[in-house]
This record gives C-alpha cells, sequence and structure tokens, in this order.
C-alpha cells in the first residue's frame, strides 16, 4: 500500500502498463489470490441468482461483464445465465485469451470491447451489468460518470452489480503498485447516491481468508425504479 504522505492519484496509463506484465491466468487476474474463485463465484451465483428470481427480475438475454480480464467471471458466472455476454477489458493478451478461456461457451460470447471503463459508452441495453475488482482503477470523477452511463444503458428490469473490495478503515487506500484505490463502504453508498442509484440488495461475500479486504456486493437501480422491499444480508 502507498502509505506515505506523497500525492497520490490514479494513472491510467500506469494501471495499463501493470497489468501488461501480469499472466493471462486465474492466478494472475486474481492477484496471487487465485485459490478464493470458487468460493468467489458462489457467492456471486447465490447473489445473482436471488436477482433473478425476484418479482421485478431483469430479463437474461444480455449482460456485460466489466474489467472482465480472461472471462473468468463471464465463464463461470454470466455465460450460464444469459443467452449472451459482452465483455469490456482494456489489456489486449486478457481480451485475446477469452474465447479460449471460455471454451465451448464461446458461440454466446457477444461484443469484446477493448477499452477501459473511462472510455466506455454502452451502445445496446444490458439486462444485468457485472463490475467487478474493477472499480478501484477509476477516479471518483469517471467512476461517477461511468455508473451514469452504465444507468442510462440497463434494459426494463435491469441491473448494475457491483462486487468490490471496501476498507474497514472507513477511508481510501491507495496502491501505488497498480494505481488503484479502495473505497470505503459509506464511499460507494455517497458515489451510488449522486449517480441517482438505489441498492435493491446487498450481501457481504463469505467464505474469504481472513487478512484481505472485505467484499461486499450491491444490486443497483436507477431512483425512479419501482421495486419490492430491498433484501440485506450476507452469503
Amino acid at each position: 500500500m502507498n502509505d506515505n504522505n506523497e500525492v497520490f492519484s490514479i494513472n491510467y496509463k500506469k494501471s495499463l502498463q501493470y497489468w501488461a506484465d501480469i499472466p493471462p491466468t486465474v492466478d494472475g487476474v486474481l492477484g496471487g489470490f487465485g485459490f478464493i474463485s470458487n468460493a468467489d463465484i458462489e457467492g456471486s451465483e447465490l447473489f445473482l441468482k436471488s436477482l433473478l428470481s425476484s418479482e421485478s427480475a431483469p430479463c437474461t438475454n444480455v449482460a456485460l461483464d466489466c474489467g472482465a480480464g480472461i472471462g473468468r467471471i463471464t465463464k463461470y458466472l454470466l455465460l450460464p445465465h444469459f443467452e449472451s455476454v459482452d465483455v469490456v477489458e482494456p489489456d489486449e493478451k486478457f481480451i485475446n485469451s477469452i474465447k479460449e478461456y471460455v471454451g465451448e461457451l464461446a458461440s454466446k460470447l457477444g461484443t469484446l470491447y477493448k477499452v477501459g471503463l473511462q472510455e466506455f459508452v454502452p451502445v445496446r441495453k444490458y439486462d444485468v451489468i457485472w463490475n467487478q475488482w474493477v472499480l478501484g482503477y477509476l477516479t471518483d470523477e469517471d467512476l461517477e460518470a461511468y455508473l451514469i452511463r452504465c444507468r442510462d444503458s440497463l434494459s426494463d428490469n435491469g441491473i448494475i452489480v457491483v462486487k468490490e473490495n471496501v476498507t474497514s478503515s472507513g477511508k481510501v487506500e491507495k496502491d501505488s503498485t497498480d494505481s488503484s484505490v479502495t473505497r470505503s463502504f459509506k464511499q460507494y453508498i455517497k458515489i451510488f447516491k449522486k449517480c441517482n442509484l438505489k441498492r435493491i440488495k446487498q450481501c457481504k461475500q463469505a467464505n474469504f481468508p481472513n487478512g484481505i479486504y472485505p467484499v461486499y456486493m450491491f444490486a443497483l437501480v436507477p431512483n425512479n425504479k419501482k421495486i419490492e422491499k430491498s433484501i440485506d444480508h450476507s452469503i
């Protein structure tokens, strides 16, 4: 962690350079924590299934995997539930690995966008937009603009999912190695509100090892969307 007093700001070029040196493997995209992948997918699966079985469930036509890496979430979580999945990933070797990694489900892949989220503009409507371990690479300003673009590209009953590390300190913690930040729970809530997004469900990921950041999942819909009573529990 960058815990000295020097001025820190997110640098997109530096982030790209960091990931350019990371191998296209599960362990690589998870920063050496490949062993948590199964527990992560299990938690996400429970969360997604609860959304898809709710009274105001989204359709299952097309999902978007943002910051997809090699397609781990696309393969194990989204493709089994959706007719088609588009992906956004700025690293060339990662995006070139996706079809092979996904394997027999590759025919259900839609468009692969090689672009950073700060520059990504959706051109279609999505039922679910999944963001995981990627929003810490965006500045607050770019994150808010990005979430608004996502909000405006949701289909009827569409949902944005955010699954991210949160700090225990309540403060932003900065990492100069990959030029990223880890935000607090309250900071995410503040950003969601600024983007006119409301939480319809949130869960804390269970069965992760001690010594790593808490991970929360948020399901977000536009403020003007009428939904059933919100649910808040851990899985």
